[in-house]
This record gives C-alpha cells, structure tokens and sequence, in this order.
C-alpha cells in the first residue's frame, strides 16, 4: 500500500488533536438523501468523520446509495467553499468509512473501511469468515483498510446478540486490558469499545481507561453517548474517538441536528 493511499489511517490514528467526533449512519433507518443532509449537518457542526454502516437490515444497495449521497453533498459544499475565501474547505473534506455488518454490505465508493475482528464473539463468523468473504471486493475495489480490534461491552444491545458477544461487563478490567493487549499484539491499530446501539448506558469510565493504559491503539468508543457531558467523561478516561448514531436520528431537521452537535463536541471537549 503507498503512502498515498493509506491516508484514511493516518487521518483516523492522528491523536494530536484531542478527542473527535464521527457521525454513524445506518442506511437501513434513513433514505440516502436523509443521511447526506445530518452528514452535513454533522461535519458542519465539528464532526470529523462519517461511518456507514451498523445493522442488520444493510446491503450493499443501500449502503452504496448513501454513501453517494453523502459524497456528492461534501464535494458540493467543499467545492462552494473554495469559491469564498471566508471559508475554509478542508473542514469539509472528512473520511466517509465503512462500518460493515458483514461481507454483503460493501461499496467501492468509500474512502475506508473498519477492517475488524469482534473478538469477543463466540461465532467463527465474527472472528474471520465475514473478513474473509468480503476480502476480495475490498482488495478490488482499492478500499482501504483500517485494522480494528472491535469489543462489545455491556449491555451490548443488538450488536452484541448478532454478534454472540460474550460481553465485557463493567467491572471486567483485567479482561479489557487483555483484549487491549491483544488486539495491539494482532498488529490492529484501532481498538473499538462498544456498548451496542441505543445501549441504557454508556461503557464504563473505569473500561476505557483500563484499555488506555494496556495499549497504544487508536482507542474508539460508541454506544449509549447520548450527551456532551457523557462523551466528556469518555474523552477524560481516553477515547480518542466519539461515534454517536442514534442522536443523530432523532432530528429530521438539519439546523436543530447542527444547533445539538455543536454543543455536543463543545462540551466533549470542555469548551
């Protein structure tokens, strides 16, 4: 892979910054046209990358059709700012990246994708098959990798029932740590922890710092966010990722979407 073409992981593992904000879009809940306007929403609000992806009521047809969308509204927006000079284009030029249910979810129209392992599954299929089913599209199409450790954490919603998790309750530190250890011994530079989508509530402070400490991965944490103060909390024990999806589908209103996610990363990131 040339240097030039890993980008996407560069942008994604770059910890220089503080802790960032992605969007998750699940195409199986919103049309195409939908989910480019809460992109743009999301991006304009501070928002630094877009996942596509999530749920078992994807296919590659859906997936495909929003990430269009969702590109042809960034390389509007971006083209119309380099025609003013107040504004600054590079804001908008965020990694859209796949966040794949399985193989038969894929499009060649993203930037990335969330190459992982859930390796608290108790399924085959989970830990390589789908990998290795989707492995051939996405070496064909160019797509690139982001090699990712993915856990799931109690109360593991959806994803941890589809996925057979045996989760990692919230006073399992030691086995965070291993899991840490050995997704960062796999060569994995991403490490995910993930309460499931919708979750009561959120992965535990004590988990996340826990996986900090027994690792220098790219540490991604997701599920039960629902406010700024909760993704500070998160931040404060050492996610350097915020992945937020259902916040973003409670408003079909694009300004009141962006009005909620600015002052959700402003007070991520205790401003």
């Amino acid at each position: 892979m040339t240097n030039e073409e890993s980008w996407v992981l560069a942008y994604v593992c770059d910890r220089s910054g503080g802790t960032r904000h992605a969007i998750l879009i699940d195409p199986a809940d919103q049309s195409a046209e939908v989910a480019a306007k809460r992109c743009v929403a999301a991006v304009s609000a501070g928002s630094r990358m877009i996942l596509v992806g999530g749920s078992s009521g994807t296919d590659s047809d859906n997936v495909h059709d929003t990430i269009t969308a969702i590109r042809e509204a960034l390389e509007l927006i971006t083209w119309a700012s380099s025609q003013d000079s107040s504004l600054d284009e590079g804001e908008w030029q965020v990694p859209i990246v796949l966040f794949p249910q399985g193989a038969a979810a894929l499009s060649p129209a993203a930037d990335g994708i969330t190459f992982m392992m859930l390796m608290n599954s108790t399924s085959p299929r989970f830990l390589i098959e789908e990998q290795t089913a989707g492995a051939p599209f996405i070496r064909e199409a160019g797509i690139e990798t982001l090699p990712m450790g993915y856990v799931i954490c109690a109360p593991g919603g959806r994803a941890g029932q589809v996925g057979q998790a045996s989760l990692i309750e919230a006073e399992d530190d030691e086995r965070v740590k291993a899991y840490a250890m050995a997704a960062e011994s796999y060569g994995f530079r991403i490490f995910y922890l993930e309460a499931g989508s919708g979750a009561s509530h959120p992965v535990a402070q004590n988990l996340i710092r826990s996986a900090k400490e027994a690792c220098d991965l790219t540490l991604v944490v997701g599920g039960g966010i629902r406010d700024g103060k909760t993704a500070r909390l998160a931040a404060e024990a050492g996610a350097d990722w915020i992945i937020t999806g259902n916040l973003a589908e409670e408003f079909d209103d694009a300004d009141k979407l962006h009005q909620v996610l600015t002052q959700f990363i402003n007070e991520m990131n205790g401003a």
